[in-house]
Order: structure tokens, then C-alpha cells, then sequence
């Protein structure tokens, strides 16, 4: 009988320790918290540094390969208009509410603004 009650004790704090539900449980503010923190396990950034660090790299080469790899699949084409080396590509990515605004021609993000937006102004994407 007290082995089973020791067998019973040692699975129910290995449950509580190995895993989160009790968090969840207990505190679910604090579960989605860490749910929208989460980390991308391929480059470890979480979704606000991936577009901080397109931000901060906009006008820059290569910074289409940055939008690219960061965004794969997530980016839809909302509009064209005149800018960067002739035309830009305005991608609107909906899972975080924001546009950007790419020039092929040398592979770089001319613009980035949260919301959805078709046109930027041409002093934006000069």
C-alpha cells in the first residue's frame, strides 16, 4: 500500500514539474502571455524583433532575403505603385497587422507601417 502511494506522489510532482498545464490552469493570463512571446526555434526572435529588425535594416541589400526568410509564406501582395528603382511591391503580412514595401530590383524593404496599406506616400518609397 505505501508503495503505491509513493509511486503516486513521484508521477503526480513529475506531471506538475514536466509540464505547463498547471499554468494554464491556474494562471492564463500568464500562459498567453508566453504563448505571443513565443520564440521562433529556427532563428530564436520573437515575431516584434523579426520586424524591428526589418525595420532597422530597411534601404539596406539584402533585406528582401531578411523579409523573406523571416515571413516565408505569410506575405500578400495588396498593391504596386511607383518607387525604390521603378516599382514596389506593398506585402501585407495579416497575422501581425503590418505592410511592407519592397523593391526587387536591389532586393531591399523601402518602407514598414503597421496596418493594411495599399499606398504608401512616394516620399516613403523614393
Amino acid at each position: 500500500m505505501k508503495l503505491v502511494s509513493l509511486l503516486t506522489g513521484v508521477a503526480l510532482v513529475g506531471l506538475f514539474t514536466v509540464s505547463d498545464i498547471p499554468l494554464k490552469a491556474i494562471n492564463p493570463a500568464l500562459a498567453q502571455a508566453s504563448a505571443q512571446e513565443k520564440k521562433d526555434s529556427v532563428t530564436g526572435l520573437t515575431v516584434q524583433q523579426k520586424i524591428d529588425m526589418v525595420t532597422k535594416n530597411k534601404g539596406q541589400f539584402g533585406g528582401g532575403d531578411q523579409l523573406r526568410r523571416f515571413f516565408f509564406g505569410d506575405l500578400e501582395p495588396i498593391g504596386i505603385q511607383p518607387g525604390g528603382a521603378g516599382m514596389v511591391v506593398n506585402l501585407y503580412n495579416k497575422a501581425n497587422n503590418i505592410t511592407f514595401s519592397y523593391c526587387s530590383t536591389y532586393d531591399v524593404v523601402v518602407a514598414v507601417k503597421k496596418g493594411r496599406i495599399t499606398a504608401f506616400a512616394p516620399s516613403e518609397v523614393k
